[in-house]
C-alpha cells in the first residue's frame, strides 16, 4: 500500500495486505479484498469490486465505462470473485442499466487481451484463453472453458461445463457439458474429458452422451427431441440442467454438425 508510485483515489477501500506495483492507478469507488496483487500499469476505475487473493496483471483495465452509447453515466460496478487470475492487458468493462454489473465469479483465469464486456455474467471456475473477447449482455455457466481468439455475439449463453475450441465464432446458446468446433459452430460431442477431470462418473457421463443423441442425432427438432428426453430419459440434475436451458434459450441453440457430402 505505500507505493509512492502508484496512485491510490483516497476513497478506495483497500485490504491492508493488498500488494500495489509501481504506476497503478486506483479510482474513487473501489474496493479491494485481502491477499490481491495489482501488478504495474494497473487501471481500476469507479465500481470495481474485487475479491480476495485476486492477481491482476500489468496493463488490465478493470471497470471501464460500457463501450455502449446508450449508457449514460450510471452508477454501475464490476464484480471480481475471490481467487481470480487477470493476466496483461484484459478490459473488463462495468455494467448497464441492463443489469447495473459485470461479474467474474470465483476461481477463474483470464488469459492475455481477452475482452469482457458490459453485463455479461460469468460464472466459477472458468478459463477463458488469449483473445476471447464477450460482447455484452451475455450469461456463461460454471468451468466453462473458451479456447483462444474465440468471440461470442451479444445476448449468449453458455451452459456450464461447455468447451468451445480455438478460433470460433458463437452466434447461438452453447448448451452445458458440450464441445463446440467447427464453423458454423457445432455441436461435436460432450465434453467428457472436463466431466471427468471433475469427478463425473462413466455412468453420467454416458446418461448425458445419450441425451445429446437424442437432441443432435436422431433428426428432431427441439422440441420433439425436449419431450422424448423428458418423457423417456430418467429425471436427473444434468438432465434437467440441459431441458431447462434449451426451454429458456432466446438465441436459439448450436446445431449439430453433419458432414457435406
Amino acid at each position: 500500500m505505500n507505493q509512492p508510485l502508484a496512485y491510490v483515489h483516497p476513497g478506495a477501500k483497500i485490504a491492508k495486505n493488498v500488494v500495489i506495483e509501481p504506476f497503478a492507478t486506483i479510482h474513487n469507488n473501489v474496493v479491494i479484498g485481502e491477499g490481491t496483487w495489482i501488478g504495474s500499469n494497473v487501471t481500476i476505475m469507479e465500481g470495481a469490486r474485487i475479491g480476495k487473493n485476486c492477481n491482476i496483471f500489468p496493463g488490465a483495465v478493470i471497470s471501464a465505462v460500457p463501450q455502449d452509447l446508450k449508457y449514460n453515466d450510471e452508477d454501475t460496478t464490476a464484480e471480481i470473485g475471490n481467487n481470480v487470475t487477470i493476466r496483461e492487458c484484459v478490459t473488463i468493462n462495468r455494467g448497464t442499466t441492463d443489469k447495473m454489473k459485470t461479474v467474474i465469479g470465483d476461481n477463474c483465469l483470464i488469459m492475455a487481451y481477452c475482452h469482457v464486456a458490459h453485463d455479461c455474467i460469468v460464472g466459477n471456475n472458468c478459463i477463458f484463453s488469449n483473445n476471447s473477447t464477450l460482447a455484452g449482455h451475455i450469461n456463461v455457466g460454471d468451468f466453462v472453458v473458451l479456447a483462444g481468439m474465440t468471440a461470442v455475439h451479444q445476448f449468449c449463453s453458455i451452459g456450464n461445463h461447455a468447451f468451445v475450441t480455438g478460433g470460433s465464432l458463437v452466434r447461438k446458446d452453447v448448451p452445458p457439458f458440450v464441445k463446440a468446433a467447427r464453423e458454423p459452430l457445432s455441436y461435436v460431442g460432450i465434453n467428457s474429458v472436463g466431466l471427468r477431470r471433475r469427478g463425473f462418473s462413466t455412468e453420467k457421463i454416458r446418461e448425458i452422451q445419450n441425451i445429446y443423441r437424442i437432441l443432435y442425432q436422431k433428426n428432431y427438432n427441439n422440441t420433439q427431441a425436449s419431450e422424448i428426453i423428458e418423457a423417456e430419459m430418467e429425471a436427473t440434475t444434468e438432465r434437467d440442467e440441459i431441458l431447462q436451458f434449451i426451454k429458456n434459450s432466446h438465441r436459439g441453440i448450436m446445431k449439430g454438425y453433419f458432414k457435406s457430402n
